[in-house]
């Protein structure tokens, strides 16, 4: 793709956001995980034969090459939505995103979503009396706010989260003020098994994790496939479709993530071919290999940085060879990124990639969060 001067291409050249569009049935949407975890189906494309097999999410471990190394982003999911009372008698839902702690480092000024928003400018308020109090202190156009917290019971505002908050499902998961069964069932089933419960920095699942059981992990282990664990905070903005008319215009949201030293000597050793589980780690991972060249961190020490890497066709891999992942929203960032890493430097993955979805589609897979997986070999 030609560029016009440096950073820009040419209008002419850049690719239509159509392109990633394709039809879904809304039955196709998955409400509830499979039961256990590991029965989800697997969809496996294979890219050197062009040909994809259907199988169980279990046989997983009897699916990858001698040697495969898996890295995984092991961040936990915290109860980030907060359904509150206004004084008026109406409803407030509040949904924390991330502390803002270049503003604030006590971890007590935060980035939200209100709704309804139009009624909280800069300087409005709210809170449950006895627990919390929040003050509005900027509002951004895309409906995000800055609240600076004063919490009144242990923890900070994740203490407030664990008293008050439920699991933030994405929208496309129907549950209006779901029974307390619910919820408990959403807490368990919304968090990968290998979550690691100091990492409570995700407002949203790193839903190709969720498949894993201990069986699976066991028998993984057993054929020598040794796991690799990293943290990238997942955002709404993963969710979000894309609205520019072009590819390339699309402003992408950012992530930090950190990489602990053993997870980035491994990620550079010689050995077999590197899974990584999940777009939320293969973003992580391209974006620290698109960085630690130029920086003067020691492979020694942990890599924490802020992913702002857009991963779109025509585009080349450093850090991974397999993907396993979910099926994703139309116009995604998340779809952008499978079909560019089907075809590695070239764009005919998108056409693939719809081919595939089309064929889920008429095999009745389960898709989004709480849906089936996908094997890219």
């Amino acid at each position: 793709m030609r560029r016009c001067c440096p950073g820009k291409y040419c209008h002419s050249e850049m690719m239509d956001t159509a392109q990633f569009d394709y039809p879904l049935p809304p039955e196709r949407i998955a409400q509830r995980p499979a039961e256990p975890r590991d029965a989800a189906r697997l969809l496996v494309a294979d890219r050197t034969t062009r040909k994809i097999e259907h199988r169980i999410f279990r046989e997983l471990p009897e699916l990858l090459p001698a040697g495969t190394r898996l890295f995984r982003n092991h961040a936990s999911v915290f109860k980030a939505r907060l359904r509150l009372t206004r004084p008026t008698g109406g409803q407030l839902e509040c949904l924390l995103l991330h502390p803002d702690l270049a503003k604030d480092s006590t971890g007590q000024t935060w980035w939200c979503l209100l709704k309804p928003g139009k009624k909280y400018d800069v300087s409005a308020k709210f809170g449950v009396e006895g627990i919390f109090s929040a003050t509005v202190l900027e509002k951004e156009p895309d409906g995000r706010v800055l609240a600076r917290f004063t919490v009144n019971i242990p923890g900070g505002v994740l203490g407030v989260t664990e008293k008050l908050g439920e699991m933030p499902l994405p929208p496309y998961i129907g549950r209006k003020n779901p029974a307390e069964v619910q919820q408990a069932q959403d807490a368990a089933s919304y968090q990968t098994v290998y979550a690691d419960p100091t990492k409570k920095i995700a407002a949203a699942a790193p839903t190709a994790g969720l498949h894993f059981t201990a069986a699976v992990l066991d028998a993984l282990k057993a054929k020598g496939f040794a796991s690799h664990d990293l943290a990238l905070r997942v955002g709404l903005g993963t969710f979000r479709p894309i609205v520019a008319e072009k590819i390339e215009e699309h402003v992408i949201h950012r992530e930090w993530y950190e990489i602990p030293a053993i997870t980035r000597e491994a990620l550079t050793a010689p050995g077999g071919p590197r899974l990584a589980v999940g777009t939320t780690s293969l973003r992580a991972i391209e974006d620290y290999f698109s960085k630690q060249k130029s920086a003067s961190t020691s492979h020694n020490e942990p890599w924490l940085a802020e992913a702002d890497i857009f991963i779109h066709p025509p585009r080349t891999f450093a850090g991974a060879e397999i993907l396993l992942t979910n099926f994703h929203l139309p116009r995604s960032t998340l779809f952008c990124l499978v079909s560019a890493f089907l075809t590695p430097g070239k764009t005919d993955g998108i056409a693939w990639l719809k081919e595939i979805y089309a064929e889920a589609v008429t095999r009745e897979y389960r898709f989004y969060s709480y849906g089936d997986a996908m094997l890219i070999r």
